[in-house]
């Protein structure tokens, strides 16, 4: 037997007093880590599979376990941390690439917790939401120069664009790196909220072209699931050209999880990895972008807005530009702490930039080339609450994608084990025994409840700046200041530091 290198990242601890032998935990962890030994009439852990998803904690009837991080360490070094070494331990034994889910973990800086937002007292007067009008409604898409108005008759013909009762819109979550059951909560949430949802590039399934009116469907270099009545189903077109959690690769699905209706639904054999391949290779210059656009608005009979997806890479202020000039709508913007469902770890880790600074950077060029009316900008990549979305919208954003948060709602733990397909909360996962333990009827309201909350909160903030309208906030950034940044990034920002 080989010496095993790698210790559990987690420990068990387990209350032999409170434990009823009840074996929820056993039944419930799809790791394996728990065991029943009847011979001595007590559970058992194995916890070299266990990843902190915390079902165990949260289902015993009687309090008695608790998951913590394994005390063990290898000596310290400020080069090679335990995690760096263990990686090594893990590919010197596997030989391939290490994948990891979930947005980079990595401490990074976080500007939305370095920006502060300005408030109004005596001469700009507070307004207050729940006594007087507060619009949080957006319009995504092309706004045209200027209006004709002929009679009291509008002349003008009006683009067409998306209408967001909240700035807020479920990112593109693709069917297969998450269940039916999550994508039936996104949906039925995004019906009720009046906002959208992205069904991720893993095509529709047959049961949700009924929420149409409030999907954005995914066209991404693997095509997977892409036909006429598929663009045709959803309200907008999202041109997937990368993604933040990976920006220059394409995607995954890993075997495991293209089940049947999967299969079905992407038009790819079971048990087959859907891997999307970096490039579109029919798109290399902004000329084949825009011949992309066109086709896709002929094939729509140009009734639906398209969206162009990049991710947030050192350059994108110029390859926003030239999104703007090929034709297409709505710009997405996704930042380097995006989630995924599986990506390399080291491009997870270490590629792109935050959404902050990509988003500043591509406001202030299409102003200073006088077509940022031409285009609406979305940002994704780690908006974790509406304080991150209002600081958002301050920075040029029309709107935002949420993803990760959206999950946390529905029960993820943040485990980042998703690739694995074993997602004991029934998001992650394709396994039905799993799948079924996200119930859509609760799901979709828990979705509802936290965008519905952000909504509200959303609205005191602007009401606190003096502000009742989305419109009012957006690029506003002398609603902004920050606390601890360097000059640098101040610039780049486009905000002063607090006290200016």
């Amino acid at each position: 037997m080989g010496i095993n290198y790698i210790q559990p990242g987690f420990i068990v601890l387990r209350d032999q007093n409170r434990c009823i032998r009840c074996r929820v935990c056993e039944r419930q962890c799809s790791n394996e880590v728990h065991r029943y030994d009847e011979d001595d009439n007590i559970m058992l852990a194995d916890e070299s599979g266990c990843v902190d998803c915390q079902r165990c904690v949260s289902l015993c009837p009687t309090h008695a376990l608790a998951i913590t991080e394994n005390p063990n360490h290898l000596r310290q070094n400020a080069n090679w941390s335990n995690q760096l070494i263990y990686e090594n331990y893990r590919q010197a034994e596997s030989g391939g690439m290490l994948l990891s889910a979930m947005g980079n973990p990595l401490p990074f800086p976080v500007y939305w917790d370095k920006i502060l937002l300005n408030a109004s007292q005596v001469t700009n007067p507070s307004i207050d939401p729940l006594r007087e009008p507060m619009e949080t409604r957006v319009s995504l898409g092309s706004k045209p120069k200027r209006l004709e108005i002929e009679n009291g008759i509008l002349k003008t013909k009006l683009p067409v664009n998306l209408q967001l009762n909240v700035p807020i819109m479920f990112s593109a979550m693709s069917y297969g790196s998450i269940s039916k059951n999550a994508h039936e909560s996104l949906a039925r949430a995004a019906t009720e909220l009046g906002t959208y949802y992205n069904t991720g590039e893993g095509g529709l399934h047959e049961d949700f072209y009924k929420y149409g009116s409030n999907t954005i469907v995914q066209v991404a270099s693997g095509r997977f699931g892409v036909h006429s009545g598929y663009l045709m189903a959803g309200s907008a077109i999202e041109i997937k050209m990368g993604q933040g959690a990976k920006p220059g690769i394409g995607g995954h699905l890993p075997s495991g999880k293209v089940k049947e209706d999967v299969s079905r639904t992407r038009m790819i054999p079971m048990g087959s990895d859907a891997i999307s391949p970096a490039p579109h290779h029919d798109i290399y210059s902004i000329e084949d972008l825009r011949q992309l656009v066109y086709s896709l608005k002929e094939a729509t009979r140009y009734t639906k807005p398209v969206f162009v997806k990049i991710a947030a890479v050192h350059n994108v202020a110029a390859i926003a530009s030239g999104i703007a000039r090929s034709g297409a709508d709505v710009i997405v913007i996704d930042g380097f702490r995006g989630g995924t469902g599986a990506a390399p770890t080291r491009i997870r880790d270490n590629v792109g930039i935050p959404i902050e600074l990509a988003l500043a950077a591509v406001d202030q060029r299409l102003r200073d080339e006088g077509i940022r009316n031409d285009v609406s900008v979305v940002v994704a990549g780690s908006i974790r609450c509406a304080s991150d979305a209002v600081k958002a919208i301050a920075l040029g954003a029309d709107a935002c994608y949420i993803g990760t948060a959206a999950l946390l709602a529905l029960g993820c733990h943040l485990c980042r084990d998703c690739h694995s397909g074993k997602c004991n909360w029934g998001i992650a996962t394709q396994r039905p025994e799993l799948v079924k333990r996200l119930n859509p009827e609760i799901g979709y309201k828990r979705l509802v409840n936290l965008v519905s909350a952000w909504d509200h909160e959303i609205k005191e903030m602007m009401g606190g700046m003096g502000i009742n309208a989305i419109d009012s906030l957006r690029g506003n950034r002398l609603m902004l200041r920050g606390v601890g940044i360097n000059e640098k990034e101040l610039q780049i920002l486009g905000i002063k530091h607090a006290g200016e």
